[in-house]
């Protein structure tokens, strides 16, 4: 099937099941700025992605996923913090860590992709 639109990519799929992930992780959460920070680095994965291919450059969509895969590494980086300062059981913290990697991994294929077209 050929691409449709932004909702048919599997890592803009995963990338929002994660967001979603970590906005319920820390809904009661009284530590205000993290969990602000964490919601806002998860938010704008699939945001970016999104803006990316509603763009009409190539080269906006490689510079928009490269945004995005910044925000998966923010994410990631905070998940580390957020296992050491307890503010999320370490099982949780390795899954969001894991799927920011995969998620990585993704938009690096895409960037590449991407950048082979001319």
């Amino acid at each position: 099937m050929a691409y449709q639109s932004f909702e048919d990519l599997e890592v803009w799929k995963r990338a929002c099941r994660l967001a979603i992930k970590i906005i319920r992780a820390f809904f009661k959460s009284k530590e205000y700025v993290f969990k602000d920070q964490m919601t806002r680095a998860a938010i704008s994965i699939p945001s970016n992605i999104a803006e990316g291919y509603e763009r009409d450059s190539r080269l906006d969509v490689i510079r928009f996923l490269r945004i995005a895969k910044g925000s998966a590494a923010e994410l990631r980086t905070q998940c580390y913090l957020a296992m050491k300062l307890d503010l999320l059981p370490h099982s949780q913290s390795l899954e969001f860590i894991q799927e920011c990697k995969e998620i990585s991994a993704m938009l690096q294929g895409l960037i590449r992709a991407r950048s082979r077209v001319a």
